[in-house]
């Protein structure tokens, strides 16, 4: 199950009624979708936080606690988080404070292993290119994760793979908030695609996509056979470079958009297949709550005015009796 930019909101800009509201509907889909289609593991793709970039201590951990209860899960359910900017701050606004309060709740994991499948968890924020101490560390971590995927494929008995645990011989999907390069949203489409009005916007590079650079590097060190990112909040298919598909998984919020959706998959060591679940738009839920409350009302005036019926009767009579 793949969710992305659930924006949990906060202290700063987070108005209360808009955090009950939407939180509540978000918390509501996300219980129903695990109760129903039970999945095994449940992947965020960044942006959990409207404004992890500038919580302080203790509005991180109010903000961790309403996640914990919004996003709660069966102990044999696992979840795995990348981070997204507004988790950690932009590159210019990121910090090895930052960072490590994110890794620390939801790991520092580059690479995770299921059932013959190898899943490759990028911090994308950290692909600036500049040569920073964050950067740096998180290209040396992508590089050591795409030797031993690559040693996956290669002949037994290498002499630079010798040593350390194998991993399935299986071409990785690669999880990322931001996107790889793309010009622009001109060529999505879809009910849950960015508006027609905003499909022809130049995206800017290392600000609403990965540069040119960025993304080149990604495909040419793990060779993967399916992205999914982020960040844009709407849908979108892309064929990168040697026929690679990179899926945009639209925001779950309805504060975001008002038809938000995830994405169920099933994979195999060679093979998946993706499905898209939509959630109600957000005007159905409202019209179907106001429907509900004033049927409520109808009836408990109804049932009132049954109950006082036979009240009224007695009265009466007791009036005519007392009038003799």
């Amino acid at each position: 199950m793949f969710l992305a930019d659930t924006h949990l909101l906060g202290e700063i800009t987070g108005h209360w009624l808009d955090k009950l509201r939407r939180e509540w509907q978000m918390e509501r889909a996300f219980q129903t979708a695990l109760w129903l289609l039970q999945p095994e593991v449940v992947f965020i793709l960044g942006d959990v936080f409207d404004e992890g970039k500038w919580s302080s201590s203790k509005a991180w951990e109010e903000e961790m606690a309403r996640f914990r209860q919004m996003f709660r899960h069966p102990g044999h359910v696992q979840l795995k988080v990348v981070a997204g900017n507004h988790d950690i701050g932009f590159h210019y606004e990121m910090s090895p404070y930052k960072v490590r309060r994110f890794e620390e709740v939801f790991s520092s994991d580059r690479l995770f292993s299921w059932k013959g499948v190898n899943f490759v968890m990028v911090n994308s924020v950290a692909l600036e290119g500049d040569g920073c101490g964050i950067c740096s560390e998180v290209e040396a971590e992508l590089t050591e994760v795409s030797r031993r995927l690559n040693c996956s494929r290669e002949v037994p008995g290498s002499s630079q793979c010798a040593g350390g645990q194998q991993l399935p011989a299986s071409a990785p999907i690669l999880l990322q908030h931001y996107p790889l390069y793309r010009a622009s949203d001109a060529n999505c489409s879809g009910e849950d695609a960015a508006p027609p009005e905003e499909r022809n916007i130049p995206f800017q590079e290392k600000y609403d996509v990965l540069s040119r650079e960025a993304s080149q590097k990604l495909l040419w060190w793990f060779r993967p056979r399916l992205i999914l990112s982020g960040h844009t909040h709407s849908a979108c298919e892309v064929l990168h470079r040697g026929g690679v598909p990179e899926i945009s998984v639209p925001s779950f919020s309805w504060r975001n958009r008002n038809n938000p959706s995830f994405i169920m998959g099933s994979f195999t060591p060679r093979d998946h297949a993706l499905s898209k679940c939509f959630l109600p738009l957000e005007g159905t839920v409202l019209s179907t709550y106001c429907a509900a409350a004033g049927l409520l009302v109808v009836l408990t005036f109804a049932r009132l005015e049954c109950l006082a019926s036979p009240f009224l009767s007695v009265w009466t009579l007791l009036r005519m009796h007392m009038a003799r």
